[in-house]
């Protein structure tokens, strides 16, 4: 029989999802979208929340909703080697390939360039740093021990503390009026808002982090499936609405900081300026520390976690066989720099981002369906071949014909959601065919 569970304990659950959500990378998105957005910051801001608070806790009770015991099974449901390769993929993103060495560029970015060398163009204080802060990354990840666990529950308070601190005196003393929206903003500031929302890759992580919730109830003796979503949709609740007003407070005080500091080229340079602007340079110091043990903290979560998968994935290689080559590899990426890597990413993820958002709503509707397989592949196919051309867009690489084609038949195709009616056409086919072929 499962147990009841105590109000507590949800509220504990909830704000351990916040913290998961919130990592030091995330503190960077909101104030560059103020800074973008202006006048159009409340629309845009709303289109962030959507995809960067919504969607990845949405993604958290869908996985808890499928009763599958990973990522993996769930991704299986389309096919056992689509399952393998969007894995894959999806690791790799929140790893080496973004998430890990965005860490070190926002530590870099807050805690050394901007405090003391704002001036510098010099390449080798982010090639030391990043071979320094990944060593240590290394280190940690081949050694763990409690260290992460104290230094995350210590510096997580005082962290947020800070942030909050700041965000408060953004607010009651704001540094300047909104100027006037900028670039897409202007004509598609909802739109533009959802997209950038992608960034934060927590919709990517959504279904590790709804594993922890699964066990964390399990811990406590709570089995049965409805106890376990009730608590689910109380907690994520909880954390979305911390996360909305953090996210919100920020935008808001990127918004307002144009009129003194100008643009800005991301939202680490802004935090660290603002910082200065109300605290002087010891608050930027203090600020550039504490992100900086937290970004730490992050990357050898984030080692741990990609090492521990691709080792199951293939056990003739060595845990720490990984983790040594993923944190090297994390050193060499960081050093395209924060800004760089940002516009990378972009492409990358406005191509997978709806594969996930389709993913996650097919994940709801498989009791409706009977979880017919070509349901799933009709509705990815078809939402696969729109989006990796929102993705070659986004790189400036592209295809006029087919842009025309998409643009004329496609609702929404010019704000990047063109996918969304071939992703319901193309389940509603697979399910067609899945009943011709049953019969």
């Amino acid at each position: 029989m499962s147990k009841k569970v105590p109000g507590t304990f949800t509220i504990i659950l909830g704000l351990m999802l916040f913290a998961l959500f919130f990592g030091a990378g995330n503190l960077i998105f909101p104030p560059m979208l103020g800074q973008q957005a202006g006048e159009n910051i409340w629309i845009a801001n709303a289109g962030f929340l959507v995809t960067g608070v919504g969607l990845p806790l949405i993604g958290i009770i869908a996985f808890v909703f499928s009763g599958e015991k990973d990522l993996m099974s769930l991704s299986s449901r389309v096919h056992p080697l689509f399952g393998i390769i969007y894995t894959v993929i999806l690791y790799l993103a929140i790893g080496p390939f973004f998430a890990i060495p965005r860490a070190g560029n926002v530590s870099y970015e807050i805690g050394l360039k901007q405090p003391f060398l704002s001036d510098n163009s010099s390449p080798w204080p982010l090639i030391i740093f990043s071979a320094l802060f990944f060593l240590i990354t290394c280190l940690l990840s081949l050694n763990p021990t409690k260290i992460i666990d104290v230094i995350g529950k210590f510096l997580t308070p005082i962290k947020l503390a800070f942030i909050g601190l700041l965000v408060v005196v953004a607010i009651l003393f704001p540094i300047g009026v909104f100027k006037a929206p900028q670039g897409e903003y202007t004509t598609n500031a909802f739109f533009k808002g959802f997209q950038e929302g992608y960034l934060t890759l927590d919709a990517l992580v959504a279904c590790v982090f709804g594993i922890i919730i699964v066990n964390a109830l399990k811990d406590k003796g709570i089995t049965s499936k409805s106890s376990v979503m009730k608590v689910c949709l109380l907690a994520t609740g909880l954390a979305a609405v911390v996360l909305a007003a953090i996210y919100t407070s920020l935008s808001f005080m990127g918004a307002s900081s144009v009129s003194e500091l100008g643009y800005l080229n991301n939202g680490a340079e802004i935090l660290a300026r603002v910082s200065e602007y109300y605290f002087g340079s010891w608050g930027e110091v203090f600020l550039g520390l504490m992100i900086t043990v937290a970004c730490l903290t992050t990357s050898v979560g984030l080692i741990t976690s990609c090492s521990t998968f691709f080792h199951e994935l293939m056990p003739r290689i060595s845990y720490r066989t990984f983790a040594i080559v993923l944190s090297v590899f994390s050193a060499v990426v960081a050093n395209i720099g924060l800004t760089e890597l940002i516009q990378i990413s972009v492409p990358v993820l406005m191509a997978i981002y709806p594969i996930t958002i389709s993913l996650v709503f097919l994940t709801f509707l498989h009791p409706l369906f009977g979880g017919r397989r070509a349901v799933y592949i009709g509705s990815l196919v078809l939402t696969f071949c729109v989006s990796i051309f929102d993705g070659l867009n986004e790189a400036k690489i592209e295809i006029t014909a087919v842009n025309d084609l998409f643009q004329n038949i496609l609702p929404f195709y010019s704000v990047g959601l063109g996918w969304v009616v071939p992703s319901l056409v193309g389940g509603l086919i697979g399910w067609i065919i899945s009943l011709v072929r049953s019969k």
